[in-house]
């Protein structure tokens, strides 16, 4: 009797140990499973924190600037301008998202003040507003358009300190300005990579030269959507 009871008691431990043991170790996988529960998300990312968003949110409030325009002095083809540059602003809002930067974030593109002549550009722009996206002059031909072409369509210089951002719209490369009409033409050189490419104003936005995707990606930097140093010429 004595050594049954001496082994019930010893079987009584073990499994008394055992049991311990496995709730210590669902209490750990419970603590391990809570801690990745609660790690943190990816930080959503700012116009300061990042080049990238910079230039989506300017690109953003540009043409939400462009839209408010509209809206404050509308004509026969506001509707349709408007619409157009809605369906661009939620494009620029998809890219916010891919790229982790705060979705809808606005910022309005920083302009230096222009000079007396200039002043009658953006009512013409206005006028031309609704002129769709044509045939642009091409940037110089060759692989010695960077140099030999620049000088060859080099002009007055204008917007200083302006930085230059893209439109979201498709098409033929082309520019829209709120300081030069329909048809002027507009050399946008990015200084941080020597690219540059001559395109024609085709409608009116919020700032003094903004690039359509195509124009845009002759200058660009890989992964960057705002040229902070560029050299903006009119040509002709």
């Amino acid at each position: 009797m004595s050594r049954r009871r001496s082994l019930g008691t010893k079987k009584k431990i073990a499994l008394l140990v055992s049991a311990a043991a496995v709730a210590g170790g669902g209490a750990f996988v419970m603590a391990s499973t809570s801690n990745a529960a609660q790690s943190p998300s990816p930080r959503t990312l700012s116009a300061a924190d990042s080049n990238v968003c910079q230039g989506l949110a300017t690109a953003l409030g540009n043409n939400q600037k462009f839209i408010d325009g509209q809206k404050a002095s509308p004509d026969a083809q506001s509707a349709a301008r408007i619409a157009n540059r809605e369906a661009v602003i939620a494009q620029i809002k998809v890219q916010q998202k891919a790229s982790g930067c705060a979705v809808g974030e606005s910022a309005q593109d920083s302009q230096a003040t222009q000079p007396a002549q200039n002043g009658a550009g953006q009512q013409a722009g206005q006028q031309a507003g609704g002129a769709q996206p044509s045939q642009t002059a091409s940037a110089p031909a060759g692989n010695a358009g960077g140099n030999a072409g620049g000088a060859a369509a080099s002009g007055q210089q204008v917007c200083n300190g302006s930085t230059v951002t893209l439109s979201g719209e498709g098409g033929a490369p082309a520019a829209s300005s709120n300081q030069f009409p329909a048809g002027t033409t507009l050399k946008v050189t990015n200084l941080d990579n020597n690219k540059s490419t001559t395109v024609k104003v085709t409608s009116v936005s919020g700032s003094c030269a903004l690039l359509n995707n195509a124009a845009f990606e002759q200058v660009r930097e890989p992964g960057k959507f705002l040229i902070r140093r560029a050299l903006i010429e009119k040509v002709g």
